[in-house]
């Protein structure tokens, strides 16, 4: 999925317009041992589904910090203000906001990695 400028989406009504026609992944849409690659205007995020709404993240601002892997929930995506959409994962255009308060720059790819295990059932 490449990346649409979501700059110009400010307001309340935009915001909302603007949602119907994201390219994301919803949280629900994963399951356990998948593996999501979010590349952003600045960094690479390797995210994989763990339980309970934990991800092992690793790559970007983690990798900086001396932290990667870190367990840690994603709470969802932001246009770059307060508004946060829960149930995305991550949405080309958006910021991915980590549980830490961590916000991205522009996600520009995702590329989803479904469990091997799915392959051989």
């Amino acid at each position: 999925m490449e990346s649409t400028a979501a700059n110009s989406y400010r307001t309340l009504g935009a915001i909302t317009r603007h949602a119907g026609s994201l390219h994301a992944v919803r949280k629900t849409d994963l399951e356990f041992g998948d593996l999501v690659l979010v590349t952003t205007a600045n960094s690479t995020y390797s995210i994989h589904v763990l339980e309970d709404g934990y991800y092992s993240i690793s790559g970007g601002w983690f990798d900086r910090q001396g932290l990667s892997p870190v367990k840690m929930t994603i709470t969802g995506c932001t246009w770059g203000g307060s508004a946060v959409m829960l149930d995305i994962m991550a949405a080309c255009g958006l910021h991915l906001e980590f549980g830490n308060q961590v916000v991205t720059s522009g996600i520009r790819k995702i590329h989803v990695f479904p469990c091997e295990s799915k392959w051989t059932n």
